[in-house]
C-alpha cells in the first residue's frame, strides 16, 4: 500500500503556486467544444477534443485563469444544456457568464475526408469573444480576426499547440515567455491515437465501445511510453467498471491513476521542477477506490487508501467517509480490543472534523452520534442525535439510539422517545430486531452508519472548488441577491406572485440560497399549506442551519399542529442560534404551554 500515500508539501506547494498565478492576472478563460461543420458526425470527437486540449494548453501560470473543461461541463449539466450539442452564442455567454469568465473561445471545422493519394484535412477557425461586452475581442480598439488553421487530421495536436499559441501571443503579446514549440510539445505529449481514442469514448453513450476506447487508449499510450500510464483514460475506464460494480478491474484502472500520480510527484523532486501531475485525478481515483474497498468490507485497505486525503482536501465528504469505515472497522475488529478502542477514537475525529466543517449535514450528524454512542459518550449523543431527529422527524433509528441513550443517562423522556422509535420502526418488524439484539449483548451493529457515495460530478465540483487557481470573483452585483431584493419587495406589497416568480428564478439558477426557502415557507403559510412550508423550512434551514427565522416558524407550526416534542425541539434549535432573540423566546414560552 505504499503507492497509497504521497507528500502533502507536495500539494501544498502546487496550491500555492497556482494561488500566486491566480494573483497575477484577472482574465479568466472558458474553451467550449468546437462546432463540426461538416455535416459528418463520425468526426464529432474532434470539437470536444479543441475543448480539452485548448483548456489545458491556455492553463499557464501568469498569463491568465482557465476554467478546466471538467468544471466547464459540470456547470453545463447545472445549467441543463446538454453536453452532446453545442450550444448557441447566447447560451454560451450565459455559460460563461455563470463561470464569472471574461473571455470566450469557440470556434468551427471542417474535415475533408481522406480520398485517393490526399489524406483527409481539417479547416479550423477560432473566435475570441468577450464575455461582458458580448462581442468579438478587439485589441488597441480593432476587433481580433477569427484565428484561421488548415493541416492534415494527423496533425490535429500539433494545430492545438499553435492555436494556443496564438491566442497566448494575443493576449500578451511579445512578453509571452512560451515559444510555439513548447507548447507544440505539450500539446503533443499524448499519443495522437491514444487521445483520439480517449475522446471519443468521452462522447458515446454505449458502454461497450466506451470501454473499448479507454483500453485502446491506454494500449496505444503504452506502445509509446511502456512505463507509463494515460491516466485520464485510466480514470474513466476505473468509473465505467465501477458503475457496472465489476470492481477488481475497477481497482486495478484505479490504482494506474494513483500509481502513476506517484511517479510522476517522484521525477518531479528528483528533477526539483514543479509538479503538473493531475492530483485532481489522484484523488478522485484514491476516494472511489476507497469506497470500494469499504463496500467489500475490506476496511483498513479503504482507510489506508483515503487517508492521505483527509489533511490535503479537507473535504466533508472524505472526512465522513473516513469516519464511517473506521467506526466499522472498529466493530469488526474482535480479537484486540486495544486496535479495536484506537480505530474507534480515530472515527471519532474524522467525524468530528466533518460535523465542524457541515454542522446542518444530517448523515454526519448521525455518524456522529452513533461514533459517540459506541464510545460511551452518552451526554455528547444525546446532544448530536437531538439535532438529528429535528431535521428529520421520522428517523427511526435516531430515535431508537437516543431512547438508549436517555435511557443510559436516567433521562425520564426515555420511554417517550422509545416510543417514537416503535412508532418509526414500524417496517419489516425492525424495532423488534434491535431489541432482540439489545437484550442479548447490548449492541446496535444492526444500525449502520451512513456514507452516501456522491456522484462523480459533485465530487468533482467539491475538489476543483477548493483549488485556489478556480476560485472565482462574484460579479460587482450578485444577481441572486437582486432577485432576493425584488422578492421582498414584492412580498412585502403583498404581490406574491410576482415574489414567486423571483423565488422560482433564485431556486433554478441557484438551489442553495436559503433565504429564498424562507420567503417560500412564508407563503406557503400565507396560502394555509402547513405542509408545503415545513419542509421550504427545513430546506432554509439545511443550506444555512443559522437562519433564526427558519427555526422559529417550524416551531410555530408545530405548535399549531399539536406537536409539542417537535415544538420544543425546534425551540431549542432556536435558542442555539440566537438566545437573546425574542422571537425565540416567544417560541420558546408557547413550546412549554403546548405540552400543558
Amino acid at each position: 500500500m505504499a503507492f497509497f500515500r504521497r507528500s502533502s508539501i507536495l500539494l501544498l506547494l502546487i496550491l500555492i503556486c497556482a494561488a500566486f498565478a491566480h494573483a497575477q492576472s484577472g482574465d479568466v478563460v472558458v474553451v467550449l467544444p468546437f462546432e463540426n461543420t461538416s455535416g459528418k458526425a463520425e468526426f464529432n470527437w474532434v470539437g470536444e477534443s479543441f475543448a480539452d486540449s485548448l483548456s489545458d494548453l491556455l492553463a499557464i501560470p501568469g498569463t491568465f485563469r482557465v476554467i478546466s473543461n471538467e468544471q466547464r461541463k459540470i456547470q453545463q449539466q447545472r445549467l441543463r444544456v446538454p453536453l452532446s450539442t453545442i450550444p448557441s452564442l447566447a447560451t454560451s455567454l450565459k455559460l460563461a457568464r455563470e463561470l464569472h469568465a471574461s473571455w470566450l473561445i469557440a470556434g468551427q471545422y471542417t474535415i475533408l475526408p481522406a480520398a485517393g493519394d490526399s489524406v483527409a484535412t481539417i479547416n479550423v477557425r477560432s473566435m475570441i469573444i468577450s464575455v461582458n461586452e458580448g462581442r468579438f475581442w478587439t485589441q488597441n480598439g480593432e476587433k481580433i480576426p477569427p484565428l484561421e488553421l488548415t493541416d492534415a487530421l494527423g496533425n490535429l495536436q500539433t494545430m492545438q499547440g499553435q492555436l494556443a499559441h496564438k491566442i497566448l501571443y494575443y493576449h500578451d503579446g511579445n512578453a509571452l515567455g512560451f515559444s510555439q514549440n513548447e507548447l507544440i510539445t505539450r500539446a503533443t505529449k499524448v499519443p495522437a491515437r491514444a487521445f483520439e481514442a480517449y475522446v471519443k469514448g468521452l462522447q458515446t453513450a454505449d458502454l461497450s465501445s466506451k470501454e473499448n476506447y479507454y483500453t485502446n487508449a491506454l494500449r496505444e499510450y503504452a506502445k509509446v511510453d511502456p512505463e507509463g500510464t494515460y491516466s485520464d483514460a485510466a480514470l474513466e475506464l476505473g468509473h465505467l467498471f465501477a458503475d457496472q460494480k465489476r470492481y477488481p478491474e475497477a481497482i486495478d484502472a484505479f490504482e494506474r491513476v494513483i500509481s502513476a500520480n506517484q511517479k510522476c510527484h517522484e521525477r518531479a523532486q528528483a528533477d526539483k521542477k514543479p509538479a503538473n501531475c493531475g492530483d485532481q485525478s489522484y484523488a478522485e481515483a484514491s476516494f472511489y477506490i476507497g469506497m470500494i474497498f469499504w463496500q467489500q468490507g475490506n476496511y483498513e485497505t479503504a482507510l489506508a487508501t483515503m487517508r492521505p486525503l483527509a489533511d490535503d482536501l479537507k473535504l466533508t465528504t472524505v472526512y465522513n467517509a473516513l469516519g464511517a469505515i473506521a467506526v466499522q472497522a472498529s466493530r469488526a475488529e474482535k480479537k484486540n480490543e486495544a486496535k479495536a478502542a484506537g480505530m474507534l477514537t480515530d472515527g471519532i475525529d474524522f467525524l468530528k472534523k466533518a460535523s465542524d466543517s457541515a454542522p446542518e449535514d444530517n448523515q454526519v450528524r448521525f455518524n456522529y452520534a452513533t461514533a459517540l454512542f459506541l464510545s460511551g459518550n452518552m451526554q455528547d449523543a444525546a446532544t448530536q442525535l437531538r439535532a438529528t431527529i429535528a431535521a428529520s422527524p421520522r428517523d427511526g433509528e435516531a430515535y431508537y439510539l437516543l431512547a438508549k441513550t436517555l435511557e443510559a443517562l436516567k433521562d425520564p423522556l426515555a420511554a417517550t422517545i422509545d416510543n417514537q422509535a416503535r412508532l418509526n420502526l414500524t417496517a419489516n418488524n425492525r424495532y423488534a430486531e434491535l431489541e432482540k439484539e439489545w437484550g442479548k449483548s447490548k449492541t446496535v451493529s444492526s444500525i449502520r452508519l451512513r456514507v452516501q457515495q456522491p456522484e462523480r460530478k459533485d465530487f468533482v465540483s467539491v475538489i476543483i472548488s477548493r483549488n485556489p487557481e478556480n476560485v472565482t470573483s462574484a460579479p460587482a452585483k450578485d444577481r441572486t441577491q437582486e432577485l432576493l431584493d425584488a422578492a421582498k419587495a414584492s412580498f412585502k406589497a403583498g404581490d406574491d406572485d410576482a415574489a414567486l416568480e423571483s423565488l422560482r428564478k433564485i431556486v433554478s439558477s441557484d438551489p442553495m440560497a436559503a433565504e429564498a426557502y424562507i420567503l417560500l415557507g412564508k407563503i406557503s403559510l400565507k396560502r394555509g399549506d402547513k405542509d408545503q412550508a415545513i419542509s421550504q423550512f427545513k430546506t432554509a434551514i439545511f443550506w444555512d442551519n443559522k437562519l433564526v427565522e427558519a427555526h422559529v416558524n417550524l416551531g410555530k407550526i408545530y405548535v399549531d399542529k399539536g406537536d409539542c416534542l417537535q415544538a420544543k425541539n425546534y425551540a431549542a434549535s432556536a435558542a442555539e442560534v440566537d438566545p437573546e432573540n425574542v422571537d425565540v423566546q416567544a417560541l420558546q414560552r408557547l413550546a412549554e404551554r403546548c405540552s400543558k
